[in-house]
Protein backbone atom coordinates (compact mmCIF):
# COMPACT_ATOMS: atom_id res chain seq x y z
CA UNK A 1 0.00 0.00 0.00
CA UNK A 2 0.73 3.40 -0.36
CA UNK A 3 0.44 6.40 2.11
CA UNK A 4 -0.04 10.22 1.44
CA UNK A 5 0.54 12.08 5.07
CA UNK A 6 -0.16 15.92 4.97
CA UNK A 7 1.14 18.60 7.54
CA UNK A 8 1.13 22.37 7.48
CA UNK A 9 -2.55 23.27 7.57
CA UNK A 10 -3.64 25.57 10.33
CA UNK A 11 -5.30 29.04 10.61
CA UNK A 12 -4.40 32.09 9.22
CA UNK A 13 -5.15 35.60 8.34
CA UNK A 14 -6.08 36.88 5.61
CA UNK A 15 -2.80 37.71 3.77
CA UNK A 16 -0.78 34.90 5.51
CA UNK A 17 1.11 32.15 3.87
CA UNK A 18 0.58 28.67 5.06
CA UNK A 19 3.14 25.57 3.58
CA UNK A 20 1.72 22.40 3.07
CA UNK A 21 3.75 19.07 2.90
CA UNK A 22 3.13 15.31 2.16
CA UNK A 23 4.96 12.52 2.53
CA UNK A 24 4.03 8.95 0.24
CA UNK A 25 5.48 5.98 1.77
CA UNK A 26 5.37 2.74 1.59
CA UNK A 27 4.96 0.09 -1.18
CA UNK A 28 6.50 2.41 -4.07
CA UNK A 29 8.60 1.82 -7.35
CA UNK A 30 7.41 4.78 -8.98
CA UNK A 31 5.76 8.01 -7.99
CA UNK A 32 4.42 9.70 -11.19
CA UNK A 33 2.46 13.06 -10.77
CA UNK A 34 1.54 14.43 -7.26
CA UNK A 35 -0.79 17.35 -6.51
CA UNK A 36 -3.22 19.17 -4.17
CA UNK A 37 -6.82 19.17 -4.72
CA UNK A 38 -9.54 21.04 -2.06
CA UNK A 39 -12.71 21.03 -0.69
CA UNK A 40 -14.40 23.66 0.74
CA UNK A 41 -16.20 22.98 3.87
CA UNK A 42 -19.71 24.35 3.17
CA UNK A 43 -19.58 21.90 -0.23
CA UNK A 44 -18.43 18.12 1.34
CA UNK A 45 -21.27 16.65 -1.50
CA UNK A 46 -19.16 18.68 -4.48
CA UNK A 47 -16.04 17.35 -6.39
CA UNK A 48 -12.64 17.81 -4.93
CA UNK A 49 -11.02 20.98 -6.90
CA UNK A 50 -7.41 20.85 -8.70
CA UNK A 51 -4.88 23.15 -6.65
CA UNK A 52 -2.05 22.29 -8.64
CA UNK A 53 -0.26 19.45 -9.91
CA UNK A 54 3.71 18.86 -10.65
CA UNK A 55 4.79 15.37 -12.56
CA UNK A 56 7.85 13.52 -11.88
CA UNK A 57 10.10 16.25 -14.25
CA UNK A 58 8.74 19.32 -12.51
CA UNK A 59 6.40 20.46 -15.05
CA UNK A 60 3.62 22.33 -12.94
CA UNK A 61 -0.52 22.78 -13.23
CA UNK A 62 -2.36 25.40 -11.44
CA UNK A 63 -6.03 26.11 -11.13
CA UNK A 64 -6.74 29.81 -12.51
CA UNK A 65 -7.35 30.86 -8.80
CA UNK A 66 -3.84 30.26 -7.26
CA UNK A 67 -1.83 31.23 -9.96
CA UNK A 68 0.64 33.75 -8.79
CA UNK A 69 0.12 33.14 -4.97
CA UNK A 70 0.48 29.14 -4.78
CA UNK A 71 3.77 27.33 -5.54
CA UNK A 72 3.90 23.60 -6.08
CA UNK A 73 7.56 21.93 -5.37
CA UNK A 74 8.33 18.24 -4.82
CA UNK A 75 11.61 16.54 -3.52
CA UNK A 76 12.12 13.04 -5.49
CA UNK A 77 14.60 11.74 -3.18
CA UNK A 78 11.69 12.20 -0.31
CA UNK A 79 8.77 11.38 -2.05
CA UNK A 80 7.41 14.37 -0.60
CA UNK A 81 5.27 17.25 -2.59
CA UNK A 82 4.96 20.80 -0.80
CA UNK A 83 2.27 23.48 -1.30
CA UNK A 84 3.59 27.01 -0.81
CA UNK A 85 0.58 29.16 -0.14
CA UNK A 86 0.77 33.25 0.06
CA UNK A 87 -1.48 35.98 -0.62
CA UNK A 88 -4.35 33.71 1.53
CA UNK A 89 -7.82 34.62 0.94
CA UNK A 90 -10.80 33.83 2.97
CA UNK A 91 -12.36 32.04 -0.59
CA UNK A 92 -8.99 29.77 0.20
CA UNK A 93 -10.79 27.80 3.13
CA UNK A 94 -11.37 24.52 2.25
CA UNK A 95 -9.66 20.52 3.65
CA UNK A 96 -6.57 20.02 0.93
CA UNK A 97 -5.49 17.04 -0.22
CA UNK A 98 -2.69 15.57 -1.25
CA UNK A 99 -2.64 13.10 -4.23
CA UNK A 100 -0.36 11.42 -6.21
CA UNK A 101 -0.51 8.38 -8.99
CA UNK A 102 2.29 5.77 -7.89
CA UNK A 103 3.29 2.26 -8.99
CA UNK A 104 3.93 -0.27 -6.33
CA UNK A 105 6.01 -2.61 -8.49
CA UNK A 106 7.47 -2.33 -12.21
CA UNK A 107 4.64 -4.48 -13.37
CA UNK A 108 1.53 -3.29 -11.14
CA UNK A 109 -0.58 -0.53 -12.67
CA UNK A 110 -0.45 3.23 -12.15
CA UNK A 111 -3.22 3.84 -8.97
CA UNK A 112 -4.24 7.35 -7.49
CA UNK A 113 -3.53 7.39 -4.27
CA UNK A 114 -4.98 9.97 -1.55
CA UNK A 115 -4.08 12.29 1.78
CA UNK A 116 -6.47 12.06 4.90
CA UNK A 117 -6.70 15.79 4.22
CA UNK A 118 -5.47 18.78 6.27
CA UNK A 119 -7.94 21.98 7.38
CA UNK A 120 -6.82 24.98 6.02
CA UNK A 121 -8.73 28.19 7.44
CA UNK A 122 -8.36 31.79 6.47
CA UNK A 123 -10.17 34.18 8.30
CA UNK A 124 -10.83 37.49 6.86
Amino acid sequence: QVQLVESGGGLVQAGGSLRLSCAASGSIFRLNAMGWYRQAPEAPGKQRELVATITSGGSTNYADSVKGRFTISRDNAKNTVYLQMNSLKPDDTADYYCNADAKRAWNAPTRSYWGQGTQVTVSS
